[in-house]
């Protein structure tokens, strides 16, 4: 079962393209190569959260 309400993951969606958008425009990699990894969890950061 899914605890997370549709709202928050689509918030959390709008951050992580936000972010991969901005870190494209600064690197010059494709949006959704970075998209792709922030969403695989693979972070050495992971145990952090943002705050609410």
């Amino acid at each position: 079962m899914n605890n997370k309400s549709p709202k928050k993951s689509s918030i959390l969606a709008h951050i992580r393209r936000a972010v991969a958008s901005s870190t494209a425009i600064e690197t010059g990699q494709a949006v959704k190569t970075l998209e792709s990894r922030l969403k695989a969890k693979s972070s050495k950061f992971q145990h952090l959260k943002l705050a609410n």
